[in-house]
């Protein structure tokens, strides 16, 4: 089997979980938490992952985590199941899969603005309207700033970029020239 077709199979498990409970957006929050303690700490991913240590002390390690993370009695299990199974490492594309399972349930699509400087609470808010108008769905934005674009937008929604930014119009142009 596929990591993609593992890693949906395992999102779309908890997405039916979530709302059998009615939590898909809590435990969204749960699996990114968890995610992000992953992300930082690599030792312990290792210890997780380690073919060498026993399994009774990965999920006494993993209970203590979920314990002070305060998750869920249902992601905890989920862990649990992920670990059982040797499938925890991929829970960086379960959390993805996860995600994106749940925003589709709410129709809702993840847009991404870089810009050259930050944008005003107003600015953010219009380009969100904006955006939600055109596509017909809540948008949810992230906003980065990137001084090196000098000046305009660049915004990635739906797997697709469209780039305003200055950066890009100047080096278009400089092939332009170079190409003659």
């Amino acid at each position: 089997m596929s990591v993609s077709a593992l890693t949906r199979r395992y999102a779309k498990a908890l997405v039916d979980l979530g709302l059998e409970h009615k939590a898909v957006d809590s435990y969204g929050v749960e699996l990114a938490r968890i995610q992000a303690v992953f992300a930082g700490e690599k030792l312990l991913r290792q210890l997780l992952d380690s073919p060498t240590l026993a399994l009774e002390k990965k999920e006494a390690m993993l209970a203590d985590l979920a314990s002070a993370l305060k998750l869920s009695e249902e992601v905890t299990k989920f862990l649990g199941l992920l670990l059982s199974k040797g499938r925890l490492y991929y829970l960086a594309q379960i959390e993805e899969k996860y995600r994106s399972l749940a925003d589709e349930l709410s129709g809702t699509l993840r847009a991404r603005i870089v810009t050259a400087e930050a944008l005003s609470d107003e600015q953010q808010q219009a380009i969100g309207a904006s955006l939600a108008k055109q596509t017909g769905k809540q948008v949810a934005l992230t906003v980065n700033v990137d001084p090196a674009l000098i000046g305009g937008v660049q915004t990635e929604i739906g797997g697709r970029l469209f780039d305003g930014s200055v950066k890009t119009q100047l080096k278009r142009i400089e092939e332009s020239l170079t190409k003659g």
